[in-house]
């Protein structure tokens, strides 16, 4: 019996921007009879999500940030140090390709992949080229991307991108094809609100007071799930119930794909998996971007689904109870229009993403023929464990 099967080694920064749609693509590799590893930070191991059968290598991950070249000193150590281990993986692991999410995590497996002369891709999540990629642009074979239009890739290298989206997770693109839920003008009006990570504070302090200067119509059907960082939780519990607004507040909310099913209308940050699983499954949006996000790239994420009347934006510094009551009424008044809107989002997803991206990685590579795992016969090649057991006995 003969199998068609190759190794990929995908490296991302810690952070859950990038590891999510890294996570995905490994999901998709391994349903086709890939082997996958993964690089990244101390950070990375801690973020849920990451399937069980994908094995992650801890990288030092220097920056070179500020404009005091003395402190470049330790981050270029550990560039150097986390290429020349990236290298040793590579010996053992003999991957067909390296992709890189971003993150200086992927900075020296991505070093190391050029310089062992295997293929290698980039992924864009946001709309604009982040910092580690854009060092990267020049070097590598393939860029993929999130959005159509992504500020600061250079013309030059239009040549070797190609739009994908941004790969979700399986339990979120299943609500797709799933209609909106049934929002009339006795249906109760869910909302859900999330900061990313931990919440945001800004939005413990905007959202109850924006919600109760809703109209009656609208406030007396409110039902709100927010994440709220610990050390804000009690205060905002106390807001709601002053307003007495049904309200479910947590840290932090394991499925976050169910309640995402029952959303009516989505308030939060513009982060690039935000966006992707909005658009994944249709839910209209009040955006607030990060204003000191790196670039400014969260104002960019905006741009297609604003446009396309699927999201409402607020820059930060304009985002008041006042402003935020204002935007819901106009989204939500009237049962069609946040249908539309729902609809408007919807057209903005790539449902194929994760496919996609796997398609192109495969299209790099040895011949088929190099990665033959012949069953049973005396060429068999090292599994992900077997390789990664050899590589740390080294």
């Amino acid at each position: 019996m003969t199998v068609v099967s190759r190794h990929y080694v995908l490296a991302a920064g810690g952070t859950g921007g990038h590891l999510i749609p890294a996570f995905a693509l490994a999901v998709e590799l391994e349903r086709r009879g890939h082997h996958v590893a993964l690089i990244t930070d101390e950070r990375g191991t801690a973020i849920p999500g990451k399937p069980a059968s994908l094995t992650a290598h801890v990288l030092p991950a220097g920056r070179l940030a500020g404009f005091n070249p003395l402190s470049w000193i330790g981050g270029l150590r550990a560039i150097w140090e986390g290429r020349a281990m990236a290298l040793r993986l590579f010996e053992s692991f003999e991957p067909s390709a390296v992709v890189g999410f971003g993150g200086y995590p992927a900075f020296p497996a991505l070093l190391a992949a050029t310089k062992a002369g295997l293929p290698t891709i980039i992924h864009e999540q946001n709309a604009v080229l982040g910092r580690v990629n854009r060092r990267l642009a020049g070097r590598v074979d393939a860029i993929a991307t999130s959005f159509s239009w992504v500020d600061r890739l250079p013309d030059k290298h239009l040549g070797k991108t190609t739009l994908v989206g941004n790969p979700v997770r399986v339990e979120v693109l299943a609500l797709r094809d799933k209609p909106f839920p049934t929002f009339t003008r006795e249906a109760p009006f869910r909302i859900l609100v999330t900061g990313g990570s931990q919440g945001a504070r800004v939005l413990s302090e905007v959202v109850p007071d924006g919600l109760a200067m809703l109209p009656l119509a609208l406030r007396s059907r409110l039902q709100v799930t927010q994440q709220c960082r610990p050390e804000d939780i009690d205060a905002v519990r106390k807001r709601y119930a002053d307003h007495e607004i049904p309200a479910e507040l947590s840290t932090y909310f394991e499925d976050m794909a169910g309640r995402l099913a029952d959303t009516h209308l989505f308030i939060g940050r513009a982060g690039a998996s935000t966006i992707a699983e909005l658009t994944a499954v249709g839910r209209p949006a009040i955006l607030i971007p990060l204003p000191i996000a790196t670039d400014d790239h969260q104002a960019a994420n905006v741009r297609e689904i604003v446009t396309a009347g699927g999201a409402r934006a607020i820059r930060q510094d304009r985002f008041s109870a006042a402003e935020l009551a204002k935007q819901i009424q106009a989204m939500s008044l009237h049962p069609e229009t946040l249908g539309n809107a729902a609809h408007g989002a919807w057209n903005c997803g790539y449902p194929k993403a994760a496919s996609d991206l796997a398609d192109l990685v495969e299209s790099f590579g040895a011949a088929p023929l190099m990665d033959v795992i012949r069953m049973g016969g005396s060429e068999v090649r090292a599994t992900t464990s077997e390789a990664l057991a050899r590589d740390g006995a080294q």
